[in-house]
């Protein structure tokens, strides 16, 4: 579970974070969603510990980050995944080496132990011929399936995902939304999506969090979401035609 308290960030005279407060559930899928410029990225670099805010602060499972050691703080981060919006895999790696890197860098296992995790958690995210190919010689959905594999390899305890569907096709992207959050529920893990898509948040929005110019806006479920007469939710998630489409059966089945 993570806490926000409060939370302030600055970029010199641009104040992008305005008092945010909320709690990202463990064993749940949690969603970011906003405007472009409504503070979204910033405030996953905030979980991230990549950036620190002037004020309020971030509970991890009990612990205040801004009261750890530095020590304490690498050990933190060694407990976080992290999915990118363009996988950011090593073009000169194969897809094994990709997955690999987390354990070469940080454990001490041996190469037979990082090969058996390795073979595991590309087992676990379908991927179970891919180990000796360059990510040039992969599609965009097996590059985002690299991503997650190499996010878990280390038995995180934290998930963080940047746009996790960014130029996927519709059926790959609610392909790598229930992998999310099948493993969220199955290792339990506290994971943060930061998405615009809004098949994610009908998918698996288990907790959304509305960002608005920096200030927390809205906060609820992906059923709850249909419910809200807050105009600038409506206004957002409106604005996609699917949603519309899905709004207008609601209040059928009510009326």
């Amino acid at each position: 579970m993570i806490i926000v308290e409060n939370l302030h960030k600055s970029f010199g005279d641009t104040h992008v974070l305005k008092g945010i407060n909320t709690t990202f559930e463990q064993g749940k899928t949690n969603l970011i969603i906003g405007q472009s410029g409504s503070g979204k990225t910033v405030f996953l670099k905030c979980l991230l510990g990549l950036f620190e805010p002037e004020e309020g602060q971030i509970c991890y499972n009990g612990q205040y980050y801004s009261e750890l050691s530095i020590k304490e703080r690498r050990n933190l981060r060694q407990e976080m995944g992290m999915v990118f919006q363009g996988s950011a895999l090593f073009d000169s790696m194969t897809v094994e080496g990709n997955v690999m890197f987390p354990l070469d860098m940080f454990t001490k296992q041996s190469r037979s132990e990082m090969q058996d995790r390795v073979d595991f958690v590309l087992k676990r995210v379908n991927l179970i011929d891919a180990h000796k190919k360059y990510p040039s010689e992969i599609s965009g959905g097996m590059k985002k399936r690299v991503a997650i594999a190499r996010a878990i390899v280390m038995n995180p305890k934290y998930l963080f995902c940047d746009e996790p569907n960014s130029g996927l096709d519709p059926k790959t992207a609610i392909l790598i939304d229930n992998l999310i959050q099948e493993i969220t529920q199955e290792y339990d893990i506290t994971t943060v999506v930061n998405t615009h898509d809004m098949n994610s948040v009908m998918e698996i929005g288990e907790k959304i969090i509305f960002l608005k110019d920096g200030f927390k806006e809205w906060e609820g479920t992906n059923k709850e979401i249909f419910k809200t007469d807050n105009k600038a939710v409506t206004d957002f998630v409106y604005s996609s035609e699917l949603f519309k489409k899905v709004r207008q059966m609601y209040i059928e089945e009510r009326n």
